[in-house]
């Protein structure tokens, strides 16, 4: 009896999680578009074993400006919207990266998405593009 109600409470943990990963993932990638990112892109990581999230997001912005925008209005409308914080948050030239554990947001401005990549790097991930 003990070890059924010890499988069903990880059970409804890993349900939990699921649930909270897809309402973020949903959100991450609805309020990017919205804030015109481009190029939206989000890398499933999950298969892969050396892998530090669950999901990679990726979008370009036109200016610091734009990328700074873009990371505060998800900041807020990801807390809003799913309930979720941030773990970290850098901000770089020309980049911004959102850690929400699971899932990692990039934003870069074109020549520096170029320059790092990600998407080369993490090339045996499944690829979804978001508009």
């Amino acid at each position: 009896m003990q070890r059924t109600k010890a499988l069903l409470k990880e059970k409804l943990k890993a349900t939990a999680k699921l649930n909270t990963n897809s309402i973020l993932f949903s959100t991450i990638t609805a309020k990017l578009s919205e804030k015109k990112g481009l190029n939206i892109l989000s890398l499933d990581l999950k298969p892969i074993e050396e892998a530090v999230a669950d999901y990679f997001i990726i979008a370009t912005g036109t200016s610091n400006v734009h990328i700074k925008a873009m990371a505060d209005f998800l900041i807020d409308e990801v807390e809003n919207i799913a309930g979720e914080k941030p773990y970290h948050v850098e901000y770089g030239d020309k980049w911004t990266l959102i850690d929400y554990v699971n899932i990692v947001v990039h934003l870069f401005q074109e020549e520096q998405r170029e320059f790092y990549s990600i998407e080369t790097l993490w090339e045996d991930a499944a690829r979804q593009e978001h508009r």
